[in-house]
């Protein structure tokens, strides 16, 4: 939505042509914005509700990669009131406007589209990643960005000096303005005013909207096809290109037991299943629920869980699933899962539309959607036998697979859910 009263107009573009080739087999059939997060979640929703939070409502998704299950999840879940035409979250796909056919880089996804541009006339322009789970108040970075004047800013997170050669660094001076991007330093130059700690890059980028117009018609003629290894480092020498400080953004009522300021790039499968794990427990690292700043997501209809003589603890449901006379424990179970007695399930995911048989014991294991565990099978227990049939990653995760799209009515379910004893 554009901004009131003499304040910046603003639009997006969120970056959700990822292909996620390292989150395979989740990847293999929809793109990693898509790859379902939580027990009602998709990735791309936490940048969209940040946007959307922020009253930053006009928003073009760039997709490219396998982005049908994307599609069809945005226009279920992301339909923003039709009353005010500047509302809305829209699928863009490449426009085929150069030689190319597919996106070569960030910069020229938005290169491709800089017409959509034209036709709202914003002031300022936020490019934002869609891979990471994250809460942003992203008025703040833009106050941040009029404060200083800025030409573009950049969102930074601090990150222990230790480990910032997992990361695009960032070297800014003791005003915030940048001076260096670095890639995976191997001696990564530490924060102004905090030699223990490095600013990495978000992805999440502020541009003046002419800027942004002129940077990018400059790179196209170069050849130079993304902002974080072309356009934004050539610009740190000649504009005002400004680190934002995410640890300052206050997101309200976030709990004083969550992390602060916290940020993944859930970027592997390991990493991925960590960042489920934060959410689980009394006082999680990133709680969910948050009536203040909701995340929002599909607007499923379904019936609520239902579970008879069960036991469960630290588990997350989702909605309609059947569970009766099984054992979960620290576990994230998405919609419509149905879980027969004397199944067993610990440490796990499981996605959508699955169905666990009759005395089956899991570990360790992420389920993808629509399959069908048999009754007595054992998975999560044995590596070799495990990775003759399913994916194992290096920290002992075991990945099952999208299974084979079926659809059991309401009725169907609660007649198997009946269980002749």
């Amino acid at each position: 939505m554009w901004e009131r009263r003499g304040r910046k107009k603003v639009m997006a573009f969120v970056m959700a042509g990822g292909e996620g080739s390292r989150l395979r087999p989740l990847t293999t059939e929809r793109c990693k914005p898509a790859v379902p997060f939580g027990s009602r979640y998709r990735i791309v929703d936490f940048v969209l509700t940040n946007l959307v939070n922020s009253d930053i409502r006009s928003i073009y998704l760039l997709v490219q990669y396998k982005p049908q299950s994307l599609i069809e999840h945005i226009r279920k879940a992301w339909t923003i009131s039709t009353l005010f035409s500047e509302q809305f979250v829209t699928v863009v796909p490449p426009q085929m406007m150069t030689e190319h056919t597919l996106f070569g880089g960030t910069a020229d996804a938005v290169y491709q589209s800089l017409n959509l541009m034209d036709m709202h006339r914003p002031d300022l322009v936020a490019v934002f990643g869609a891979d990471h789970i994250y809460r942003m108040d992203v008025r703040q970075m833009v106050r941040f960005h009029c404060e200083n004047n800025a030409d573009i800013s950049v969102a930074a997170l601090p990150v222990p000096l230790e480990q910032a050669s997992n990361f695009g660094i960032i070297e800014a001076d003791a005003s915030q303005r940048i001076r260096d991007f670095q890639e995976k330093p191997e001696q990564p130059k530490p924060m102004p005013n905090d030699s223990q700690h490095a600013y990495a890059s978000m992805g999440n980028y502020l541009f003046n909207a002419d800027l942004l117009r002129t940077a990018l018609e400059e790179a196209h003629k170069e050849g130079a096809t993304d902002f974080g290894h072309h356009v934004l480092p050539r610009l740190s020498r000649s504009h005002r290109v400004y680190a934002y400080d995410f640890s300052t953004n206050v997101v309200p009522d976030t709990k004083p037991y969550e992390e602060k300021s916290y940020w993944r790039d859930v970027g592997t499968l390991d990493t991925y299943f960590e960042a489920h794990r934060d959410m689980l427990g009394l006082k999680p690292h990133f709680d969910l629920f948050n009536p203040q700043w909701p995340i929002f997501s599909s607007h499923y209809q379904g019936p609520t869980s239902w579970v008879m003589q069960g036991e469960l603890d630290n588990v997350l449901l989702g909605a309609a699933n059947i569970i009766r006379n099984a054992k979960i424990r620290n576990s994230i179970l998405r919609r419509e899962v149905m879980v027969e007695p004397g199944a067993q399930i610990e440490d796990c995911i499981i996605m959508d539309y699955v169905r666990i048989g009759r005395g089956a014991k899991l570990r360790h294991v992420i389920v993808d959607r629509h399959n069908v565990i048999p009754p007595g099978a054992e998975i999560g227990f044995d590596p070799e036998r495990d990775r003759e049939k399913y994916h194992v990653t290096e920290g002992g995760l075991v990945v099952v697979p999208l299974g084979d799209v079926r659809y059991y009515s309401r009725e169907e379910r609660r007649m198997n859910a009946g269980y002749s004893d």
